[in-house]
């Protein structure tokens, strides 16, 4: 089995959903394995794949406009801007792996998990 917490930048809704899914579980099954009462943290893993999606989207977003994009003034002088979806996307992430620790969970265990089986 693998342990997945990572994220993936998802293109197709087949995959997506799949991804989505495979993580969800894994989150639930490492919650299992170390003990904890899936369903008492349920709210939490919702709130992580929540995140998972939003994450996505800014991905989505920072692939399609980049880092940084032109936008027009009001007089029509074209004006650099940063995207702020790359500022998003690191507190984004900050949040999940915030929440992978509550939970207990790291790569590095996921890791070692996999190496196992």
């Amino acid at each position: 089995t693998t342990i997945l917490v990572s994220c993936a930048h998802v293109r197709k809704k087949g995959d997506y959903m799949a991804s989505r899914k495979k993580i969800k579980e894994s989150l639930l099954e490492q919650i299992r394995r170390k003990g904890g009462d899936p369903e008492y943290l349920q709210d939490i893993v919702e709130q992580y794949m929540s995140l998972w999606h939003l994450q996505n989207e800014l991905k989505k977003d920072i692939e399609s406009r980049g880092i940084t994009y032109i936008e027009y003034s009001s007089n029509g002088n074209p004006v650099n801007k940063n995207n702020p979806s790359t500022k998003e996307l690191v507190a984004v992430s900050k949040q999940m792996l915030s929440i992978l620790k509550d939970l207990g969970i790291n790569t590095a265990i996921a890791a070692e998990e996999d190496d196992e089986l």
